[in-house]
């Protein structure tokens, strides 16, 4: 059975990324995956970063099987109880003035939605990203990120510039002191993009934390400086939160730490706590504008009533159990963990991150800070071998970088497991 399963994988299935991972996945509880051999494997990035609940979480799992059985999917012009209900709820959790929220699918049409929303609202076309970003593989999405995707497509929509990526660990601008220079980084990265604009710049989409960039968290205040350039030009902040919002990080959302409050806010992964689930969120002002405009996005999904009453749980659980205050002492267990290992190991260069979203660079020098996919790749291998996931950046020049993301439900001894098996694979794989 096994022969024909990866059998018929091969020659049925479409080839969409990386490589598949070499198990037949039967079943998901908590922190755990099972294979089909009945192997128990840690899942160190809660699926693709999204299930904050761990797997089969029995509230999820209670409200899918309620909520399928009396109301599932609706025409996407009627409205049900579950969808306003999330709708409020986004809004009451959020600073003012971001109010009015639509529901969607996915992280990309999320960003699609939100995009699409800014061009009509500022008549303007031109967008800015970061030049390591993950925003999308649908249109508009995809012309906004940068960390691949790009070759062999043809050309993308006309208006889109990319800005260097903070990056303290391999900073491009140095101060006096040999820190990382970001505000003449940013500076320099938005005089090319004025350098560039035909002068219709409407919006800038950012990641509070660019996962797929290599886990790159922006030093305090430059959000801020960021939503100030954006303001000065008469663009609107988009902050696409698919991974860091609803508590990953320590607090509700990862721009609160910044003090902003972004003009169009995007939420998915988290929210549906695995379940495909997005949100836009905005302010009454922007939505009455593209309102006013004929704002158009209808999608067969828009407004589901079963994912919406799934978001509805996934705020419930994370209400009551306080996951924001978890995540900080998790995320604190985790780090230290993580660095306990750095000190052991001379190829662990770097450790990064916040919360419950952390990640760790592998170098071959640590002087140098020069990379290696192939030592990523093996110490993949190997955590797999041991019964650990861990998700490393696929893209290349970036395959020593590790995204470690446990859901919020995981345990401290889950926790020291997973560091436990880390250890030993970055051991075994040097060793070798």
């Amino acid at each position: 059975m096994t022969q024909s399963f990866w059998s018929d994988a091969e020659r049925h299935l479409v080839r969409y990324g990386g490589p598949f991972t070499p198990e037949i996945i039967e079943r998901a509880a908590g922190s755990f995956v099972y294979t089909a051999d009945d192997r128990k494997i840690l899942d160190f990035t809660s699926g693709q970063m999204s299930a904050i609940l761990g797997h089969s979480h029995p509230a999820v799992v209670r409200t899918v099987q309620e909520q399928i059985a009396s109301l599932d999917h609706l025409f996407s012009g009627m409205l049900s109880r579950p969808v306003v209900e999330l709708a409020r709820r986004l809004a009451e959790s959020l600073p003012e003035p971001l109010t009015k929220a639509m529901l969607l699918t996915t992280g990309a049409e999320s960003n699609e939605a939100a995009i699409r929303m800014a061009k009509l609202v500022t008549g303007k076309h031109e967008i800015v990203a970061f030049a390591r970003s993950w925003h999308g593989m649908t249109q508009a999405a995809a012309a906004a990120t940068y960390s691949a995707g790009h070759q062999g497509y043809g050309p993308t929509s006309p208006g889109n510039f990319a800005i260097p990526a903070p990056d303290s660990y391999r900073p491009d601008f140095l101060t006096s002191d040999g820190e990382f220079d970001w505000r003449r980084q940013l500076d320099f990265g938005f005089a090319l993009v004025d350098a560039q604009s035909t002068g219709s710049l409407a919006a800038c989409i950012v990641e509070p934390i660019l996962s797929s960039g290599g886990i790159l968290e922006p030093p305090p205040g430059y959000l801020a400086a960021l939503a100030q350039k954006c303001r000065e030009r008469g663009m609107l902040l988009i902050v696409d939160e698919a991974q860091t919002g609803l508590c990953r990080t320590g607090t509700w959302y990862a721009f609160e730490r910044d003090g902003i409050v972004p003009d169009i806010l995007t939420l998915s992964k988290t929210l549906g706590a695995g379940l495909p689930l997005a949100a836009v969120v905005t302010t009454d002002e922007i939505e009455q504008r593209a309102h006013d405009r004929g704002y158009l996005f209808y999608t067969t999904h828009v407004s589901d009533p079963l994912v919406a009453a799934v978001g509805n749980t996934v705020l419930d659980v994370l209400q009551e159990e306080r996951m924001e205050v978890r995540a900080q002492q998790l995320g604190a267990y985790l780090r230290a963990g993580l660095l306990a290992i750095q000190d052991r190991h001379d190829v662990v260069g770097d450790v990064r991150g916040r919360g419950l979203m952390q990640g760790i660079e592998l170098v071959v020098d640590r002087k140098t800070k020069e990379g290696s996919d192939a030592l990523g790749a093996g110490v993949t291998r190997r955590c797999l071998e041991l019964g650990l996931h861990v998700n490393v950046v696929q893209l290349p020049g970036m395959g020593g970088t590790f995204r470690i993301a446990p859901p919020l439900t995981a345990t401290v001894e889950e926790l020291a497991l997973g560091l436990e098996m880390l250890d030993q694979a970055i051991g075994d794989v040097v060793a070798a």
